[in-house]
């Protein structure tokens, strides 16, 4: 199914070679072992995780100074990717809103964020969301787009999503979804960073971490909303962020996911960092006056082996 909303790259359509293709498509489609598999791409699940996660929170007006902040009780991003490494960056773009309405990822922190990677040794790092609204619009009125050309670097793209670039996935340990589309950019990707925005959702009470996983699927997204909590979850077990970076400097406490009033919008200038997306969005939850549990989202990744859901089981440090 085509998007025109999202025009494909004029140069996309020669990079496929149909045996590498086919042959990317059986790995991801996870074939039978005996032990869970190890990708290379740093985007699926990864073996030997942290059994007691990072989470770093920092508070600060500076929103490009406060991303190296609060990275650096991670290590910065050293543990994350080696020099030469591809990186995608996945912020909310999906709405054609302003960084003041809180809809998207503010443009400064994925400026910096993608500042960092190069300056990391990163080969390229690509910045894109599939959007909900006109992605002409979405990628303007965030901000998004400028942002990451005006670093004038051509290792660093801000491109709308290609939907020829979505490739079927089998999700062995999904329970409501077996099989689902991936963009195959950011399943490549040796490291995926996942970069939403806090905010009100009129479905799932709350959208963080876990769900910003949907702008990268392909497919009638639309059908995710039933059951969603359960859905979500089974698309987390197939593409697993290295990185998350949830953008709390200014929340959207009502009317979301798409906002539009300023009335709407608590500025916290807070960013939360951890490897782990459940304590991420667990913490981030909190931040709504709200248990770190309170979300169905939350207790169904946590019961999936996806992160960890008790904060005081997570060492957090507050810059």
């Amino acid at each position: 199914m085509m998007f025109m909303n999202n025009p494909p790259h004029p140069t996309v359509g020669l990079l496929f070679n149909r045996r590498a293709f086919l042959r990317d498509v059986a790995l991801w489609s996870a074939a039978a072992t005996v032990a869970p598999p190890v990708f290379r791409i740093g985007g699926l699940a990864q073996a030997g995780e942290a059994a007691t996660p990072t989470l770093a929170v920092a508070k600060g007006t500076d929103y490009e100074a406060l991303v190296g902040k609060v990275l650096e009780p991670l290590g910065g991003l050293e543990p994350f990717f080696k020099k030469g490494a591809r990186v995608v960056i996945k912020p909310n773009i999906a709405w054609d809103r302003t960084p003041e309405q809180a809809a998207t990822t503010h443009p400064l922190l994925v400026k910096a964020l993608v500042k960092l990677c190069l300056a990391s040794g990163a080969d390229k790092v690509m910045v894109f969301d599939r959007s909900c609204n006109d992605c002409r619009r979405t990628y303007v009125a965030s901000g998004i787009q400028a942002a990451v050309q005006s670093l004038n670097d051509p290792r660093a793209t801000c491109t709308y999503v290609d939907d020829r670039k979505f490739v079927p996935v089998k999700i062995q340990k999904g329970k409501l979804l077996t099989e689902w589309s991936f963009y195959k950019d950011a399943l490549d990707a040796d490291c995926y960073i996942n970069m939403p925005i806090a905010k009100h959702h009129g479905l799932s009470t709350l959208t963080l971490g876990l769900k910003n996983i949907m702008g990268v699927i392909g497919g009638k997204r639309g059908q995710i909303h039933q059951s969603i909590a359960q859905k979500l979850a089974d698309l987390n077990t197939v593409l697993r962020p290295k990185l998350n970076l949830v953008d709390a400097t200014r929340i959207l406490l009502r009317n979301g996911p798409t906002g539009g009033k300023l009335d709407d919008v608590k500025e916290l200038h807070t960013l939360i960092a951890s490897p782990d997306v459940v304590a991420a969005d667990a913490y981030a939850t909190t931040l709504f006056e709200r248990a770190p549990d309170a979300l169905q989202t939350t207790r169904t990744a946590a019961a999936m082996g996806l992160g960890q859901m008790d904060l005081n089981k997570v060492k957090m440090v507050k810059v």
